[in-house]
């Protein structure tokens, strides 16, 4: 039986790939990858290592997680190293504890190799920083697309109020039921707000707005995008610097 390395690939800067991610791709005889690794880090696989792509777009799945599951498993059946690549970190929105729990399950020996997830590296790029000195003290990560077949979500909105900075991964096309919760908890119609698409990458693009009017001004963007919202928002006029 062969090893798995459930790999984050990072928030898309190609730059942005950790060295061990770079060496177990190297390595890989075969690499099973997601929609927002970005694809350049095919090329450093040697000439012999199969490729599946089982993305999804828009929350539609090509191949749904069950059976990526069992692809990732029969993989390390037929080969010595098998890469599960992912956009971003493993463990943050990833579904990497359901591989590798799967996996051990099947007892199939696995490594997690963390990447630097999108929630604070595209902000980064956006010239906002997730915490700042004197203005925040904490920040959240919330999911902003929850599976369908859920009958009760999980979000508890109510405890966002006093939040200092909410990221929403995965969020842009539920944006104005996010905006509008948080402006019937009693957040601010003039709370600062972003929405960055692509980031890190040559075609991010930043609109920054309020809570009230960011649906309006980001419904030229397009995914993969993150929703900002924080006083934070307001530091990008200084910090700025990737165009």
């Amino acid at each position: 039986m062969g090893k798995v390395y459930l790999t984050g690939a990072g928030p898309g800067d190609m730059e942005l790939l950790t060295l061990k991610a770079v060496k177990v791709v190297e390595q890989a005889d075969i690499i099973i990858y997601d929609r927002l690794a970005n694809p350049q880090i095919l090329n450093l696989a040697k000439k012999t290592c199969e490729k599946i792509y089982v993305g999804k777009k828009d929350g539609k799945h090509c191949v749904p997680q069950e059976q990526i599951n069992e692809i990732i498993y029969q993989a390390a059946l037929k080969y010595e190293n098998v890469v599960r690549l992912k956009g971003g970190d493993p463990f943050v929105f990833g579904r990497g504890g359901e591989e590798a729990i799967y996996l051990y399950n099947k007892d199939i020996e696995f490594e997690i190799i963390p990447g630097i997830t999108s929630c604070i590296s595209v902000p980064a790029y956006a010239g906002i920083p997730v915490t700042h000195r004197g203005i925040t003290t904490s920040f959240r990560v919330v999911t902003g697309h929850e599976t369908s077949n859920k009958k009760i979500s999980q979000i508890q909105w109510e405890s966002f109020l006093n939040d200092e900075t909410i990221v929403f991964l995965m969020g842009f096309h539920n944006i104005k039921l996010i905006t509008n919760k948080l402006l019937s908890l009693g957040k601010s119609k003039d709370y600062p707000c972003a929405v960055i698409s692509e980031g890190t990458t040559k075609n991010q693009k930043v609109v920054v707005s309020t809570l009230e009017k960011i649906v309006e001004a980001s419904k030229d963007m397009c995914t993969p995008a993150i929703i900002i919202i924080g006083e934070v928002v307001n530091l990008r006029e200084k910090i700025k610097w990737f165009k």
